[in-house]
């Protein structure tokens, strides 16, 4: 099991929004797979992810203003009781 301190409030399938500026985000499959991408601030992509199915989740770390799009899906802020 992972701790974690939950920082912001939930966003559903965001597209192209930082997450409250969080610096880590923790993303879950709502349905199915998901395909999402981390864009710069001038919009460079500047990765993707894959979530296999629907309860798959992921961490990711960004920056303040870096960008995430992910469909079926729901974000929040994180962070870690080491941080």
């Amino acid at each position: 099991m992972t701790t974690l301190i939950v920082k912001g409030v939930v966003v559903t399938n965001p597209s192209l929004n930082n997450i409250g500026k969080a610096r880590f985000v923790r993303v879950v499959a709502t349905a199915g797979t998901v395909t999402g991408e981390v864009r710069s601030l001038d919009s460079t992509v500047l990765g993707n992810f894959y979530l296999h199915a629907a309860g798959d989740s992921v961490i990711i770390e960004k920056a303040p203003d870096d960008k995430i799009t992910s469909a079926t899906s729901k974000v929040t802020a994180v962070g870690s009781p080491r941080s």
